[in-house]
């Protein structure tokens, strides 16, 4: 599945409400959603410039609908459904594997970092619709992009 515009996006991330992620060592399972707003938000603290790698953090949960029941492809698949719309650099961010050439070992550490802390934190991380503006923002400069190719 390949993901078209910034709705079907926001549609599928707000389907995650409700669902359980598996616990993290010694911990209970946690709300999809709302662990992907904490991870962006803690994203967007420790990384405030960083737009791209903040929403890597905040659709990562769109494999488990897309895939359920299939946890090793799960990344694999969020990643390609995102790739059109969001871009190489997101989908690489989601997948844990970033595209070549570019220095994302810190990224992808922030990443699993922001990912670990997201399970055990407890703040209000916002609502969705808080992050439709920066979605629309990486949907346009990620057209722009492709037309240029």
């Amino acid at each position: 599945m390949e993901l078209r515009s910034v709705e079907e996006l926001m549609d599928l991330l707000y389907a995650c409400r409700g669902t359980r992620d598996s616990p993290g060592p010694g911990g209970a399972p946690v709300d999809t959603y709302d662990h992907a707003l904490r991870t962006a938000a803690l994203l967007r603290r420790g990384r405030p410039a960083d737009k791209e790698l903040q929403v890597a953090g905040l659709v990562r949960p769109v494999g488990r609908l897309l895939r359920p029941g299939e946890p090793d492809t799960r990344a694999d698949r969020a990643a390609d459904a995102v790739r059109a719309l969001l871009g190489e650099r997101v989908a690489g961010l989601v997948r844990g594997r970033p595209r070549p050439g570019l220095p994302a070992e810190d990224d992808l550490l922030a990443l699993r970092a922001a990912d670990e802390e997201a399970r055990t934190a407890c703040f209000d991380a916002g609502v969705l619709e808080d992050w439709r503006t920066v979605l629309e923002l990486l949907a346009a400069r990620n057209s722009r992009l492709e037309a240029m190719d």
